[in-house]
């Protein structure tokens, strides 16, 4: 992987740009046809939601609808593979989760494109992780669960979701953190998972807020933290995991993002826009219903948020590599 995140294709958006080869005169009437964004998730999903949450008021705004194309499967492989062979023109963009910058280029070494090369555009928005325990568990905060873990002979279980993913990533980070005795256990899919936890087999668990929130609010889980940077405004009452376990945090994220090449006056359009209508208070409270959380960001913003999260996951995902090996 490259030094300085995106810096080659910025670089490169900008020579464009002074030799006249990039469409500046044309960039405050793009777009003049469909935008398409790629999502990397099937419909339905978390990513999928929020990018017809986007895509509906960007419409509004560019009068042209853009299309939402789901190109589910290898963990953002294929999504990606998409992007890297569209055509640098703006009309292919493409929403990914934070996966395809952490994980994909560490876990697929020979992939024939680079990652790094895709152009930042805007961040969209973030679901921070909350650390919950069965309502069953005698454990009344962070500090008491990581003391808890380490009373259990065996260890403490937890659901770790898929192998590599953010979840699995999140509760490695803390262990590792923490110093809790844990034991993964991976599930195929959310469904079997939530079963688990609620049944008490499995006791402990990190998950994003929209999936647990109707657990949380029924009382049939218990809330500990919340991994976020500060504490939540729809729970004030609730402490972040940094409070206990000072600088963790952990979020899913979703940016949008260009092909190489992507002229510098369309990405500079794309992200005004997309800022503009992240604004809104009906946009900020539809994403906020969905459990996300969304911030302003320009492109060199975006670029060092993502330097920053691989700084934070990619140890973990070599780690974990190694000791399966």
């Amino acid at each position: 992987m490259r030094n300085g995140f995106f810096s080659a294709a910025w670089r490169a958006a900008v020579v464009l740009a002074l030799f006249g080869l990039s469409p500046a005169a044309r960039a405050e009437d793009f777009p003049t046809r469909p935008v398409k964004i790629i999502v990397q998730t099937s419909a339905g999903s978390s990513l999928d939601v929020m990018a017809r949450l986007v895509a509906e008021p960007l419409g509004q705004l560019w009068k042209q609808q853009p299309v939402i194309v789901n190109q589910a499967g290898a963990g953002g492989l294929i999504a990606s593979r998409a992007l890297a062979a569209a055509a640098p023109d703006g009309y292919t963009l493409f929403l990914a989760g934070g996966s395809v910058f952490v994980a994909l280029p560490v876990l697929n070494p020979n992939l024939p494109f680079d990652v790094a090369d895709f152009v930042p555009i805007g961040f969209v928005a973030e679901q921070p992780y909350t650390l919950l325990a069965s309502k069953n568990l005698d454990v009344k905060s962070t500090a008491d669960l990581i003391e808890y873990s380490k009373k259990q002979q065996g260890g403490l279980d937890t659901v770790a979701g898929t192998r590599g993913g953010l979840q699995h990533l999140t509760v490695e980070l803390f262990r590792k953190r923490s110093g809790a005795k844990l034991n993964m256990i991976h599930y195929p899919g959310p469904a079997q998972a939530m079963n688990d936890f609620l049944t008490g087999r499995v006791p402990m668990m990190m998950q994003t807020i929209a999936p647990v929130a109707g657990v949380i609010n029924s009382g049939e889980a218990k809330l500990l933290a919340i991994a976020s940077e500060k504490r939540l405004p729809d729970y004030p009452n609730t402490p972040t995991v940094s409070e206990t376990l000072p600088g963790f945090t952990s979020s899913g994220w979703s940016i949008l993002v260009a092909p190489k090449g992507t002229p510098t006056e369309i990405v500079h359009k794309i992200n005004a826009d997309l800022r503009e209508v992240l604004s809104r208070p009906d946009v900020i409270q539809r994403i906020e219903k969905q459990g996300n959380y969304t911030r302003a960001m320009t492109p060199p913003q975006l670029a060092e948020f993502v330097r920053n999260e691989r700084t934070t996951w990619v140890p973990v995902v070599k780690e974990i590599g190694q000791a399966e090996h």
